[in-house]
């Protein structure tokens, strides 16, 4: 049975306002463009945006955002864009801070069906602020709240036609874990091939996590961002 989907349009069907969509990349590293350039063309709003960033000014994400449609960025390095700033001091978007770490571990914890977890990272700071505080072993800790999605838009280099996906070095970063966090994981990638042609080694995320696969549109090369 093929995941394949021939339009990006069709592959954001499920898509709706008011989601919350954990989306890949670090920077325009990893990102699923293809994917995000349709979600702008999308009549959504109110989204809760997880991802280490939002993209950057004009750029990927940067563009939901001034189009008005994240309602909420969850992440850990939004100084990247600072069109956000912006908005967050007129008061048009909510942001949730966490070490980029804590992020990580949160949504690990989403895909493997945790409530939550227990951290040191974050303890006598802001970012503590409301969060329960226990001590273990003589050690404070605050509570972390798993992260989950109701889509994942994540960027792969490979996939097989079953949804089997292989990465592309850096480019991998949070992409496996918003894998297992989502209820409906929708990818592109560079090349889909088929079933037997993936190297089982090298098989990161497995089939079972992958409900739509797209081929990209839209990479990013050293002169940025280009159509293909």
């Amino acid at each position: 049975m093929t995941k394949r989907k021939q339009s990006s349009a069709e592959a954001l069907e499920l898509v709706k306002s008011g989601d919350t969509i954990l989306v890949g990349g670090f920077g325009l590293i990893g990102a699923p463009l293809t994917l995000i350039d349709e979600l702008t063309k999308k009549d959504v709003a109110g989204l809760t945006i997880v991802s280490n960033n939002l993209g950057e000014s004009g750029k990927g994400l940067g563009i939901l955002l001034n189009q008005g449609k994240i309602k909420k960025g969850i992440g850990s390095y939004f100084t990247s864009n600072r069109d956000v700033g912006d908005k967050y001091q007129a008061g048009e978007i909510e942001l949730e801070l966490l070490p980029q770490g804590t992020l990580a571990e949160s949504i690990r914890a989403g895909g493997a069906g945790l409530g939550g977890y227990y951290t040191t990272t974050g303890v006598g700071t802001d970012l503590a602020k409301g969060k329960e505080e226990r001590e273990i072993d003589g050690v404070p800790y605050i509570f972390e709240k798993a992260i989950r999605g109701d889509v994942a838009l994540i960027r792969a280099h490979k996939a097989d036609t079953l949804g089997n996906l292989v990465y592309y070095k850096t480019a991998r970063n949070f992409n496996p874990l918003m894998a297992t966090a989502a209820k409906t994981v929708i990818v592109e990638v560079d090349e889909i091939v088929e079933p037997g042609e993936l190297n089982p080694e090298e098989v990161v995320t497995p089939h079972l996590f992958v409900d739509v696969i797209i081929e990209a549109k839209q990479v990013l090369t050293k002169e940025g961002v280009v159509s293909v």
